[in-house]
């Protein structure tokens, strides 16, 4: 006879699987229940990418045009919005599955001090929209010129009291 450890973590990863899938079954990711054919909230995927002198932000937007998407930017915020409509009617359609979302989404992004939003460019092709936004001039320290010769200092208070 074979002995089986008992590993009771590991039952209740099951369990909890279990019970995400029961309710996966019963509602939609939107809290409606059943079937009912009401669209999943949408939020699109986006990518942050950093090279020496930008950072480019793509943001995954398919079946959208340009003309779907609003690219703001207020203060150092820089928020992508839009609407993906959904391509048939719930009510009228009769379908097995519904997976794809839509709806109205709206992403932000807070961009570092200084960054100059008149050089923030933005294109869109292929369902891509990308958006290139340069980082802020660093401030570099300044060097102070050092002068030899005789040039002679003004006494400060301190100075003369301390003699």
């Amino acid at each position: 006879m074979a002995l089986i450890r008992w590993e009771p973590v590991s039952e209740l990863n099951t369990i909890q699987s279990e019970m995400n899938r029961l309710f996966n079954t019963f509602f939609d990711h939107s809290g409606n229940a059943g079937a009912t054919g009401a669209a999943r909230r949408w939020i699109p995927a986006m990518d942050l990418v950093e090279s020496e002198d930008h950072y480019v932000l793509y943001a995954d937007l398919p079946g959208l045009s340009d003309a779907d998407v609003t690219v703001s930017l207020e203060d150092s915020t820089l928020t992508i919005s839009g609407e993906r409509k959904p391509l048939h009617d719930a009510h009228k359609a009769a379908y097995a599955r519904l997976e794809r979302g839509s709806g109205s989404f709206s992403r932000s992004l807070t961009l570092p001090e200084g960054v100059d939003g008149d050089k923030v460019q933005a294109h869109f092709d292929r369902g891509v929209l990308e958006i290139l936004i340069p980082k802020p001039e660093q401030k570099k320290p300044r060097q102070v010129q050092i002068r030899l010769g005789d040039r002679t200092v003004e006494e400060s208070p301190a100075i003369s009291s301390a003699a």
